[in-house]
């Protein structure tokens, strides 16, 4: 029987390489019940239409009148409002949720996924950053599946089909390093904006490649880790692989070390999280270890990039850290994007807004957070990572 499929951020990068593998699959294996997205509705639309799915949600509603006209006819429901993939996941039932929404936003509906025990395939590390522990007790009083689609996550997933969690000494998170691998900080310190969406691995949206170029992705990757895999942060490491062939590795208690390997496709690990725990065939570029010659490897600077630093913090804070850190990422980001903040601000402004939490900031002393809180948290930090932009 076909699973039925929900795909949240339908129309971003990693929403897009979704829907490729859901056609290539095929409606014998999977059909695409809803999809949702944020503004871009010509695009919705279109997805809507060659997939035949049954409800679509859009959040901007400045966009709605021209989406259901568009729609009219077809059948397809539409769905408008902040609300409304939320909605459009309590509505249809899928079995699988994927979820690419970037930022805080898609956490209502992720929860809500959670709550009907579905499979949630989670590309967007921010559901586990900011709200870990709540959606984890969630999934688990649900019988619900919390799957990685990221590369490195699924990476760790993979090697651990060959040992459980008891038996890991150390996760190793690889990183390409970003646009500015081989800078020094003085050079980083007149970085652009060009520069910075320069990837020279990954092709993604701008927030995730500036995520990239501060090394603030794979902070948000270690904190989430500890969430998915509940390993302790002590044994969570990330090391430098500009490559990117290698995904991330496991190191195993009696010393073996799992590594996943593959030619850098997103397809590949949303498909394995749509299928699992079966594999399906899949069209990619053949891996030629010949071709690729050597694999390197080397540590993160955290001088250079201390993003990685701020996240062990965050984890040693618990409570409502993840939230702060992550409002004030995407703060900061924004303000980068715009013309408005130099470069190595970005992470700074961050660091100033989690020290400034830690002295008189909402839910500070929390350890078990409730909804309310993570989100009084998240609103706090974008307030206050504004007020350090004016400053």
């Amino acid at each position: 029987m076909a699973r039925r499929v929900v795909v949240l951020g339908s129309t971003g990068s990693v929403g897009c390489s979704t829907i490729d593998v859901c056609r290539a699959l095929g409606r014998d294996q999977v059909e695409v019940v809803g999809l949702a997205a944020g503004r871009r509705w010509e695009a919705l639309a279109e997805q809507a239409l060659s997939l035949g799915c049954r409800e679509v949600a859009l959040a901007d509603e400045a966009g709605a009148e021209r989406l259901r006209a568009r729609l009219e006819g077809s059948g397809v429901g539409v769905h408008v409002g902040q609300d409304a993939a939320r909605g459009l996941v309590e509505r249809t039932r899928p079995d699988v949720v994927l979820a690419s929404v970037s930022g805080a936003a898609g956490l209502p509906a992720v929860l809500q996924a959670a709550s009907q025990g579905a499979r949630l395939c989670l590309s967007n590390k921010e559901s586990l950053v900011v709200a870990g522990p709540i959606l984890g007790q969630l999934a688990a009083s649900h019988g619900a599946e919390l799957l990685p689609v990221d590369s490195e996550h699924s990476a760790i997933f993979q090697a651990l089909q060959s040992g459980s969690t008891r038996e890991v000494k150390r996760l190793i998170l690889t990183a390409s390093g970003g646009p500015f691998r081989g800078w020094s900080k003085e050079r980083m310190a007149s970085a652009t904006r060009e520069q910075a969406l320069a990837h020279p691995t990954w092709r993604m949206g701008p927030a995730i490649t500036i995520d990239s170029a501060t090394l603030m992705n794979k902070a948000l990757e270690v904190i989430e880790a500890h969430w998915l895999f509940g390993v302790p942060p002590a044994q969570i490491d990330v090391i430098v692989h500009p490559q990117s062939i290698v995904h991330s590795l496991v190191e195993f208690v009696d010393g073996s070390v799992l590594a996943q390997l593959g030619v850098p496709d997103m397809r590949v690990p949303i498909q394995y999280a749509l299928t699992f725990p079966r594999r399906a065939p899949l069209e990619t570029e053949p891996f030629d270890l010949a071709r690729i010659a050597s694999l390197t490897f080397e540590a993160v600077d955290v001088e250079r990039f201390p993003a990685i630093r701020l996240a062990y913090e965050v984890l040693r804070r618990r409570g409502v850290a993840g939230a702060v850190f992550n409002a004030a990422n995407e703060v900061a980001r924004g303000a980068f994007l715009d013309g408005r903040l130099a470069f190595p601000e970005i992470v700074a402004t961050v660091e100033a807004v989690l020290d400034a939490h830690g002295r008189a900031g909402p839910g500070r002393d929390t350890t078990a957070p409730e909804l309310e809180q993570v989100l009084e948290a998240d609103r706090w930090a974008r307030e206050e990572a504004a007020r350090c932009l004016r400053r």
